[in-house]
């Protein structure tokens, strides 16, 4: 699960460089952006979720 989740913060990380280096991919910028955060926090989550006894 750890895994899949790096796969797609890599692939949101991946969007948010493109969208600032592209002109005119602003929205990409923003949406990997708000992926990318979304799916930081739910591994953040399930990480911790997993450690308590």
């Amino acid at each position: 699960m750890l895994g899949f989740i790096a796969l797609l913060l890599g692939v949101w990380l991946a969007f948010v460089v493109i969208g600032a280096v592209v002109e005119g991919l602003f929205w990409l910028l923003v949406i990997g952006a708000v992926l990318f955060v979304a799916t930081a926090a739910f591994g953040w989550v399930r990480r911790k979720a997993g450690t308590r006894v």
